[in-house]
């Protein structure tokens, strides 16, 4: 039986940045991954681009080159990809991770394919997979998107964009520049703050001068076959003609795949627990990595903060060796 001395669960740009530092230290690791190499951003909306710049997103010190000041999906896309390829990362693709178990001082790993044994586990899957449902009545229909790629099957359509974060303004922006009547149900009094700088004062003009409809301090309650009905701060009752719902709610981590790993989760934000040192969980030699330490607060952690992850794991696995406890 082999065993691993590291199984790295997700192979976004966390999980790779841990297979590179488990590589330069001679470590057996294996990542796998139920889509392709950084599936995530594989299914980010075709044009977005990052807040950072494209330095703040490099992994081991490679050069990440772009012309563009912000670089995009496909800039990304092809720089993580291209590590892997370079590297010769040891990847298994189109492969879920069913369970995580522990038996003594040896994981099990059950996938959808086979069944693997690893002295420590790193769970670097982010928060991509698992869309915050409104739990309102017509959300199952298919008018409702949570996932947004492009405007242009919006073209001519009365569109509903629900959020005001990055994402939901990037939709409303670009679903109404392609002819899209775009209305935003907003629960808050203004735009979000996080809004990229640059994006920012673009929605507020359009606002403003009344190209796209937001009602603010309002909720969506229930979504219908042809119109939206939602709610205004007055209590206040309205319903819309609708053709497409963006329901721009934003996404969670996996949050029972943790728990089934294990591993305590805290608080009303389901904060998993770490060693803020190691990254160690309160299962020993499970590691956490990357935007899925942030439980449902996924604005607490990003790819330009958690690229120190995989030193702080790789480390703390070599010290256990130096002492001799695998």
């Amino acid at each position: 039986m082999e065993i691993l001395d590291i199984l790295i669960i997700g192979a976004g740009p966390i999980g790779l940045n841990c297979a590179l530092e488990a590589q330069k230290n001679n470590l057996k690791y294996l990542i796998i991954e139920k889509g392709t190499i950084v599936n995530s951003l594989y299914h980010y909306p075709l044009y977005m681009r990052f807040f950072s710049t494209a330095e703040k997103l490099e992994i081991d010190g490679i050069p990440f080159i772009t012309t563009a000041p912000k670089p995009g999906r496909q800039d990304a896309l092809e720089y993580y990809q291209g590590i892997a390829r370079q590297k010769e990362l040891n990847i298994h693709l189109y492969e879920k991770v069913l369970n995580v178990s522990k038996k003594e001082d040896v994981f099990e790993i059950e996938t959808s394919k086979a069944q693997y044994h690893a002295k420590n586990v790193v769970i670097a899957t982010g928060f991509y997979d698992i869309p915050n449902l409104m739990n309102i009545p017509g959300e199952h229909l298919s008018k409702v998107k949570h996932y947004y790629t492009e405007p242009y099957p919006y073209t001519r359509q009365k569109i509903v964009v629900v959020g005001s974060s990055n994402s939901a303004v990037d939709a409303a922006l670009e679903t109404y520049r392609k002819g899209a009547e775009v209305t935003m149900i907003i629960r808050h009094s203004e735009v979000s703050k996080s809004v990229k700088y640059w994006v920012k004062p673009d929605i507020e003009n359009r606002i403003a001068e009344g190209s796209i409809t937001a009602h603010f301090n309002s909720e969506i309650i229930e979504v219908k076959e042809r119109s939206v009905v939602f709610k205004t701060e007055d209590d206040q009752i309205h319903e819309i003609e609708n053709d497409f719902v963006l329901a721009m709610t934003g996404y969670l981590p996996d949050f029972d795949f943790l728990k089934n790993s294990g591993i305590q989760l805290n608080g009303d934000c389901l904060n998993p627990f770490y060693n803020l040192e190691t990254m160690e969980t309160n299962i020993p030699n499970l590691y956490l990595a990357g935007v899925v330490c942030g439980g449902k607060d996924t604005h607490l952690w990003f790819i330009e903060n958690s690229r120190i992850h995989a030193d702080m794991i790789i480390k703390d696995i070599l010290s256990k060796y130096s002492k001799g406890i695998f």
